[in-house]
Protein backbone atom coordinates (compact mmCIF):
# COMPACT_ATOMS: atom_id res chain seq x y z
CA UNK A 1 0.00 0.00 0.00
CA UNK A 2 1.42 2.96 -1.05
CA UNK A 3 1.20 6.50 0.96
CA UNK A 4 -1.03 8.68 -0.56
CA UNK A 5 -0.37 12.80 -1.19
CA UNK A 6 -2.17 15.06 1.10
CA UNK A 7 -4.91 15.63 -1.49
CA UNK A 8 -5.45 12.22 -1.87
CA UNK A 9 -5.52 11.75 1.92
CA UNK A 10 -8.14 14.69 2.07
CA UNK A 11 -10.55 12.39 -0.27
CA UNK A 12 -10.03 9.69 1.73
CA UNK A 13 -10.87 10.60 4.61
CA UNK A 14 -13.99 12.49 3.22
CA UNK A 15 -14.58 9.05 2.27
CA UNK A 16 -13.89 7.14 4.96
CA UNK A 17 -16.23 9.67 6.87
CA UNK A 18 -19.50 10.19 4.45
CA UNK A 19 -19.16 6.05 3.31
CA UNK A 20 -20.68 5.32 0.17
CA UNK A 21 -21.17 8.67 -2.05
CA UNK A 22 -20.48 10.49 -5.53
CA UNK A 23 -18.19 13.42 -5.62
CA UNK A 24 -20.57 15.99 -4.93
CA UNK A 25 -20.75 14.14 -1.04
CA UNK A 26 -17.07 14.36 -0.97
CA UNK A 27 -16.63 17.35 -1.65
CA UNK A 28 -19.47 18.84 0.66
CA UNK A 29 -16.92 17.03 3.42
CA UNK A 30 -13.58 18.81 2.63
CA UNK A 31 -12.20 22.03 4.03
CA UNK A 32 -11.75 25.40 2.71
CA UNK A 33 -10.41 26.08 0.15
CA UNK A 34 -12.53 23.42 -1.74
CA UNK A 35 -10.54 22.35 -4.88
CA UNK A 36 -12.45 22.35 -8.44
CA UNK A 37 -14.99 19.72 -8.74
CA UNK A 38 -12.63 17.96 -11.36
CA UNK A 39 -9.80 17.99 -9.63
CA UNK A 40 -11.65 15.94 -6.70
CA UNK A 41 -12.80 13.87 -9.70
CA UNK A 42 -9.55 13.21 -11.08
CA UNK A 43 -8.39 12.60 -7.45
CA UNK A 44 -10.76 9.81 -6.78
CA UNK A 45 -10.83 8.28 -10.00
CA UNK A 46 -6.71 7.60 -9.17
CA UNK A 47 -7.60 6.66 -6.20
CA UNK A 48 -9.54 3.77 -7.60
CA UNK A 49 -6.99 2.92 -9.77
CA UNK A 50 -4.72 2.93 -6.65
CA UNK A 51 -7.13 0.73 -5.12
CA UNK A 52 -8.30 2.69 -2.59
CA UNK A 53 -11.62 3.21 -4.08
CA UNK A 54 -14.10 0.64 -5.86
CA UNK A 55 -17.56 2.36 -7.76
CA UNK A 56 -21.02 1.08 -8.72
CA UNK A 57 -22.79 2.76 -11.68
CA UNK A 58 -26.12 4.32 -11.15
CA UNK A 59 -26.94 6.46 -13.59
CA UNK A 60 -24.57 8.39 -15.45
CA UNK A 61 -23.17 8.92 -12.22
CA UNK A 62 -20.38 6.66 -10.08
CA UNK A 63 -21.07 6.31 -6.26
CA UNK A 64 -17.64 5.19 -4.48
CA UNK A 65 -16.58 3.58 -1.77
CA UNK A 66 -13.52 2.75 0.35
CA UNK A 67 -11.90 -0.75 -0.35
CA UNK A 68 -9.03 -0.23 2.47
CA UNK A 69 -10.33 0.36 6.18
CA UNK A 70 -8.85 3.98 7.58
CA UNK A 71 -7.55 1.71 10.77
CA UNK A 72 -5.84 -0.40 7.87
CA UNK A 73 -3.99 2.61 6.26
CA UNK A 74 -3.31 4.79 9.58
CA UNK A 75 -1.48 1.57 10.53
CA UNK A 76 0.33 1.18 7.29
CA UNK A 77 1.23 4.67 7.45
CA UNK A 78 2.30 4.94 10.95
CA UNK A 79 4.04 2.01 10.96
CA UNK A 80 6.29 3.61 7.94
CA UNK A 81 6.26 6.76 9.84
CA UNK A 82 8.31 5.35 13.08
CA UNK A 83 10.44 3.36 11.25
CA UNK A 84 11.28 6.41 8.55
CA UNK A 85 11.70 9.26 11.65
CA UNK A 86 12.47 6.84 14.95
CA UNK A 87 14.20 4.30 13.95
CA UNK A 88 11.61 1.95 14.27
CA UNK A 89 11.02 2.61 17.95
CA UNK A 90 7.51 3.86 19.59
CA UNK A 91 9.11 4.37 22.62
CA UNK A 92 11.52 7.44 20.21
CA UNK A 93 8.49 8.54 18.64
CA UNK A 94 6.86 8.98 22.20
CA UNK A 95 9.97 10.71 23.75
CA UNK A 96 10.18 12.66 20.70
CA UNK A 97 6.86 13.94 22.36
CA UNK A 98 7.20 14.60 25.41
CA UNK A 99 10.68 16.33 25.15
CA UNK A 100 8.77 18.59 22.90
CA UNK A 101 5.61 18.70 25.78
CA UNK A 102 3.22 17.44 23.43
CA UNK A 103 2.29 14.87 25.91
CA UNK A 104 1.49 15.26 29.56
CA UNK A 105 2.10 12.79 32.18
CA UNK A 106 -1.32 11.96 32.81
CA UNK A 107 -1.63 11.08 28.93
CA UNK A 108 1.42 9.18 29.39
CA UNK A 109 -0.41 6.91 32.45
CA UNK A 110 -2.79 6.44 30.26
CA UNK A 111 -1.20 5.04 27.33
CA UNK A 112 0.65 2.44 30.06
CA UNK A 113 -2.87 1.67 31.27
CA UNK A 114 -3.59 0.93 27.78
CA UNK A 115 -0.20 -1.73 26.92
CA UNK A 116 -0.93 -3.32 30.59
CA UNK A 117 -4.39 -3.49 30.33
CA UNK A 118 -5.41 -3.79 26.42
CA UNK A 119 -8.49 -5.84 26.56
CA UNK A 120 -10.23 -2.65 28.18
CA UNK A 121 -10.12 -0.51 24.87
Amino acid sequence: MEKLTIQEEEAMQAVWQHGAGFIKDFMALLPEPKPPYTTLASTIKNLEKKGFLKSERFANANRYSAKVKEADYKKRFMNGFVSDYFQNSYKELVAFFARDKKISAEELKEIINLIENPEKE
